[in-house]
């Protein structure tokens, strides 16, 4: 599909890498951009229409649904991380990230799909992640919800093919934002990421790899479990030691 008068909705629109999709969205020609957020008044980016909106509340994303019938294209990209670790962290929080990574994700997809069905098809952008594919302290919780994730992207990507909808899962290691705040090594700029994404939209891409990191580690996904957490291993204390 053509960005350029495109109709998009963008999940987490305030800021990081949401803001950065709805500007590059407006640059890029876009006719609308619905700009969201559990807070709307921290959207602060001009030319957008902001709507509030909660992904885990189901009566908050089919009040945004409802007011937002003429998308065509859905960014889900809001997420957390709440640094839990399965076998010892809460479960509660958990939980808690399942319902905002995956199933709020799946939530918005299962509500938009009738109107993108409309708007010829139309395309989903899932925001993922290097995560997806390996863990680590404080992180598998996250861990396992973008890979939920991913396994849910490719699942509705076969469900809406009938209907004529792009999916494109897009992956990456980490972003200048205010998750990745703590970590002090090289990070994709958001605009980069938005653009890499929007690209791949373009292009019917169903999968987007937008830096180095996020190549690397899918390439070693045919190791063996005990080779590929070794090197993984090795990498994360070379991104660390740099």
């Amino acid at each position: 599909m053509d960005i350029n008068n495109s109709v998009a909705l963008v999940t987490g629109a305030n800021r990081g890498l949401g803001r950065a999709f709805a500007q590059r969205l407006l640059e890029r020609g876009a006719r609308k951009v619905y700009a969201t957020a559990r807070r709307p008044e921290t959207v602060d980016l001009a030319g957008v229409d902001v709507l509030p909106l909660d992904i885990t509340d189901p009566a908050s994303v089919k009040a945004a649904a409802e007011a937002a019938p003429d998308v065509s294209l859905l960014i889900n990209n809001a997420g957390i991380s709440t640094g839990t670790d399965l076998v010892t962290g809460s479960l509660d929080a958990v939980r808690h990230e399942l319902e905002t990574n995956m199933f709020g994700h799946l939530g918005m997809i299962r509500e938009f799909a009738p109107a993108l069905a409309r708007n010829d098809g139309g395309a989903i952008v899932n925001v993922l992640s290097a995560m997806s594919w390996f863990g680590g302290k404080g992180a598998y919780a996250y861990h396992l919800t973008k890979a939920a994730a991913w396994a849910m992207t490719n699942g509705v990507r076969l469900e809406l093919a009938e209907q004529g909808t792009l999916v494109t899962a897009v992956h990456l290691g980490l972003a200048d934002t205010d998750m990745a705040a703590g970590w002090p090594v090289a990070k994709l700029a958001p605009s980069d990421l938005a653009d890499a994404a929007l690209d791949g939209v373009e292009a019917g891409s169903a999968e987007v790899l937008a830096d180095q990191w996020s190549r690397d580690v899918k390439s070693r996904l045919p190791l063996a479990p005990e080779e590929f957490n070794a090197a993984m291993g090795r990498a994360l204390a070379a991104l660390t030691a740099a």
